[in-house]
């Protein structure tokens, strides 16, 4: 019986060997396939440039360039930075997209030059590495007036100063070193204690007691008051800020053992180059559109100076939009100033409070498309900084446009005939006598008073008679005293007559 069970037991053995054998093998197959996969997912490596200057295009750019491998949580991300750095408030908003990032998945490649806010962006990456005799640091708060550059205060440095000191604690680098690149007063020192090297400022070091003093070994003065910290690759490797110095990209992947990978190079598209040119003269488009509003508001009807006008101020709305500036406040301020305009124009004799009141919405609109905030925060104290400019700018380019289109409308416009194709008349009319009633009666400095408001054309009483006149580009007032200057056929031209006269 024993030798029977044994029998049994050494025939059902055998398949169920066999079964275990094939089990593993497809295993093993999936998974060394499952591996490879993850090898050729891990070796997908994405190169986003980082050049020029920082501004709300760089960091929409950015934003969308950090989304496009998220699907993939093992892919490496280079930032190619190449930057005197730009506005303070896309910097931040690039670290912020950074730090969205999963630690270690970033590295900062110093092409050329990562100064001011590209050193920012450098520090919020999880590591920096630099090519040869290229350079990193100075990251100084400054501001442009008639004198020049000028650097801002400590109300402005200590903040930066803080964001500088968290990401260096977050990713590892010195961190008295890295507030050193935003104050010019701090003196930073190397001190060898007890074998190891402690980077510590001048107040600090005054601070250690006389028995730590002891420790001491030597002493190093790496930061001098006046200066900022900027550091070449040699440099940035020796205090710790740079991984390597190398000669090119692959250099560097080769030295940090990722073999059998593909460098995806990710560009701004045509759209994205279009909204940062488009960024570069919005300053000019929005100039061009309140004075073709303002030509619009000083003619009758709705013509091609509306249409510029709403064209050029929808452009520069959209392209704040497509960069992260503007949002739906702005547009309903925006759409609101021109119901309140159009009204004006058609609805409200004259000009007063609703084209008053819509300049003002639009306005407030531009001011508040150029900046990624409504009310200054206290604690980031450059966001008043950009208020201000914003606030001078708009109205600046407020002022300018009815200077322009007072211009086009005395000068420009009355010449713009002469360009129109014909049919002329060869003949002229000079020596002529004008028999129009219109002007019976009607002499060159007759006084009379304005029945309608002259915007430029309306109509005038002369001598208990109504004639149709016509101001030299400026607005009169309805029942505003006015004398005839000048008439040319069976136009009379009128212009105010001030109380002095």
């Amino acid at each position: 019986m024993d030798v029977i069970s044994r029998c049994q037991t050494a025939m059902w053995s055998e398949p169920i060997k066999i079964i275990i054998i094939v089990l593993s093998f497809f295993l093993s197959f999936f998974t060394l396939k499952s591996e490879s996969i993850a090898q050729i997912s891990s070796s997908e490596i994405y190169v986003v440039p980082v050049s020029g200057t920082v501004d709300p295009g760089m960091a929409a750019f950015i934003k969308r360039s950090l989304e496009a491998p998220s699907s993939d949580p093992d892919s490496l991300l280079i930032l190619e930075l190449d930057t005197f750095g730009g506005r303070v408030d896309s910097a931040l908003q690039i670290v912020d997209t950074l730090l969205s990032v999963p630690k270690g998945r970033t590295i900062a490649y110093v092409k050329r030059k990562a100064i001011s806010a590209g050193a920012l962006i450098a520090l919020a990456s999880s590591k920096i590495v630099m090519r040869n005799n290229t350079t990193i640091g100075d990251c100084a708060p400054i501001t442009y007036s008639s004198e020049g550059p000028k650097v801002l205060g400590e109300k402005f440095q200590s903040p930066l100063r803080a964001k500088f000191r968290a990401l260096a604690k977050r990713n590892g680098y010195p961190e008295t070193l890295a507030e050193s690149m935003v104050t010019a007063e701090m003196v930073v020192y190397a001190v060898d204690m007890d074998g190891k090297i402690l980077y510590i400022d001048s107040q600090a070091f005054e601070d250690l007691s006389p028995s730590e003093k002891e420790q001491i070994q030597s002493k190093k003065t790496i930061v001098r008051e006046g200066e900022l910290l900027t550091m070449d690759d040699a440099e940035a490797l020796e205090l710790g800020f740079s991984e390597m110095s190398v000669d090119n990209l692959d250099e560097m992947l080769q030295r940090m053992e990722i073999g059998n990978y593909t460098l995806i190079r990710i560009e701004e598209n045509w759209s994205e180059r279009l909204v940062r040119y488009i960024g570069l003269i919005a300053p000019l488009i929005l100039l061009i559109g309140l004075a073709s509003l303002y030509l619009e508001i000083s003619a009758p009807g709705f013509g091609v100076p509306g249409i510029i006008g709403i064209t050029c101020l929808a452009l520069v709305f959209l392209n704040q939009y497509l960069v992260g500036l503007a949002d739906y406040t702005e547009l309903l301020l925006l759409i609101l100033g021109i119901i309140l305009l159009g009204f004006e124009l058609f609805v409200i004799p004259g000009f007063g409070i609703a084209g008053i009141a819509g300049l003002i919405f639009i306005a407030a609109a531009a001011i508040l498309a150029f900046q990624d905030f409504v009310i200054p925060d206290p604690s980031l104290p450059w966001q008043g900084e950009i208020l201000i400019e914003n606030i001078v700018y708009v109205l600046g380019a407020l002022f300018m446009a009815i200077i322009i289109a007072v211009f086009f409308m005395r000068y420009i416009m009355p010449k713009l005939s002469v360009v129109v194709n014909g049919p002329y008349l060869n003949t002229t009319l000079k020596g002529s006598h004008a028999d129009s009633t219109e002007v019976e009666n009607a002499q060159v400095g007759h006084t009379g008073v304005t029945m309608t408001l002259l915007r430029p054309s309306g109509k005038v009483k002369i001598k208990d008679k109504i004639f149709d006149g016509i101001t030299q580009g400026e607005f009169i007032e309805r029942g505003t005293p006015v004398k005839i200057s000048e008439i040319k056929g069976n136009r009379i031209i009128v212009s105010r007559i001030y109380e002095d006269e």
